[in-house]
């Protein structure tokens, strides 16, 4: 006889709570092997394909593509044990290969905490009900009263965390998600009827902020969630908590552009300029380690760190990503720039893993390449400083005290004003210029 499994949602890891369904690999009825990718999700991170830790029959299907669901939320279920499955009775056991933060062969065990009633397997579209708020499914109606007594149907922490900090009583709130389950959306609507009840009644809306809600009324809407979600959360929290400031100087970059070219003469793998820049922030890094480090607030603690996990900015069509080079200080020009191809390249086809794209220690942003000349930018937060690098162009130099045409660019730096001074950050960004004018320097530091 089939047993029913139910796989859900994985923690795909690195803090992430949510995920889009972007495309299902499989269709109710398919028979799937164990560890076969059963549906392409959007992580705020990256694009990943999910395999399911059993083999069998797909039964039933939860959520349609573009919709986004929390982690631990049923994915599928499938039916294994049966005639059909062609006679995988093993398969019940999971494969043990396990995705970040998540073991199948224990799934079943580490979700407890979610309370939703087991779904019918007969019944695939079941779970799209309690996603409409104004006409819940009927197994969601018992969850909601039993809510009061036992654990609240809940798998975000960031959701507990905003009803916490807002003083809203989760057991009052009847979630939308599947089987009742209480999302980020539920907490934000209950805080917005708060607020509106509390609002005196008497009082007129004011001129100026009923001509904006019209005109945010009357706008296009652009969800901000995956990738772009996750960009503006973590902007908007540097520029919360980090308190930068920003230097910058013009350098002339012709010594360096040709010992870039005599590199590249000799016939052996391509430098990039990327990779020379790097070599230059690791060496600086170096010399200066409060730009290496983060601030721990909640034990009044610089970090500083012993390597340098190096991010670069990165556009592609799915929008600006930072990828991460791991001990970048430990690779020279050619590891790095094979590494810079490697995860670029990676980015573009949405491959990123949430591993390739955290953890970095300090960032090399080169705008240059979009054709601008200058910028002040925004740390890529919990770092403490990011260097930024202009475009490259001819310009009228004074140079060994004559007036010559030389290659200049602008390089600035934005650091946390909390791990270190002006002087730290200017004898920094000084090092940096004095190795772009004369790479020899770094000759030094080898």
């Amino acid at each position: 006889m089939a047993q029913v499994l139910e796989f859900k949602l994985p923690d795909l890891g690195e803090g992430l709570t949510e995920a889009e369904i972007v495309r299902w690999l499989v269709q109710v009825g398919d028979v799937v092997a164990v560890d076969q990718p059963v549906v392409e999700v959007e992580t705020a991170k990256a694009m990943v394909e999910v395999p399911c830790p059993y083999g069998g029959v797909v039964t039933a299907r939860f959520g349609e593509e573009g919709t986004e669901l929390p982690v631990g939320a049923p994915l599928i279920t499938v039916a294994v044990g049966s005639e059909s499955d062609g006679g995988e009775t093993g398969a019940s056991e999971g494969s043990g290969n396990v995705l970040v933060g998540y073991g199948t062969s224990e799934a079943p065990a580490r979700r407890r905490r979610v309370r939703p009633a087991v779904v019918p397997a007969s019944a695939p579209a079941a779970p799209k009900a309690p996603v409409a708020p104004t006409a819940p499914a009927a197994p969601a109606a018992p969850a909601v009263p039993a809510a009061s007594d036992g654990p609240v149907p809940v798998i975000s922490p960031l959701v507990r965390r905003l009803a916490r900090e807002n003083g809203l009583d989760l057991k009052e709130l009847q979630g939308t998600g599947p089987q009742g389950l209480i999302l980020r959306a539920d907490v934000e609507n209950a805080l917005r009827v708060a607020v509106t009840e509390e609002r005196p009644a008497p009082a007129p809306a004011p001129a100026a902020p009923a001509a904006v809600s019209s005109a945010l009324t009357e706008g296009r809407r652009v969800p901000l969630k995956g990738v772009r979600g996750a960009v503006a959360d973590k902007l908007s929290r540097s520029r919360r908590e980090i308190p930068d400031a920003t230097c910058w100087v013009d350098a002339d970059a012709t010594e360096l552009m040709r010992a870039r070219a005599a590199m590249n003469a000799t016939g052996g793998p391509k430098i990039s300029l990327l990779a020379l820049l790097a070599r230059i922030c690791t060496a600086a890094l170096a010399r200066f380690p409060e730009l290496n480090s983060a601030v721990d607030m909640a034990a009044r603690e610089i970090v500083q760190f012993d390597h340098v996990h190096l991010g670069f900015a990165a556009q592609t069509d799915r929008g600006l990503v930072v990828p991460v080079v791991r001990d970048a200080h430990a690779r020279d020009a050619e590891g790095l720039t094979s590494e810079f191809a490697r995860l670029t390249e990676a980015g573009r086809a949405g491959r990123l893993t949430p591993a390739e794209l955290t953890g970095g220690t300090f960032t090399l942003n080169n705008y240059g390449v979009f054709g601008v000349d200058g910028s002040t930018p925004i740390i890529n937060h919990p770092e403490a400083a990011m260097l930024g690098v202009g475009r490259i162009i001819p310009k009228p130099w004074v140079h060994e005290g004559e007036l010559a045409v030389r290659q200049v660019v602008q390089l600035s730096l934005t650091f946390d004003h909390r791990v270190c001074d002006g002087g730290t950050a200017g004898g920094f960004l000084r090092y940096v210029a004095d190795c772009v004018e004369q790479p020899a320097v770094l000759l030094r530091t080898l």
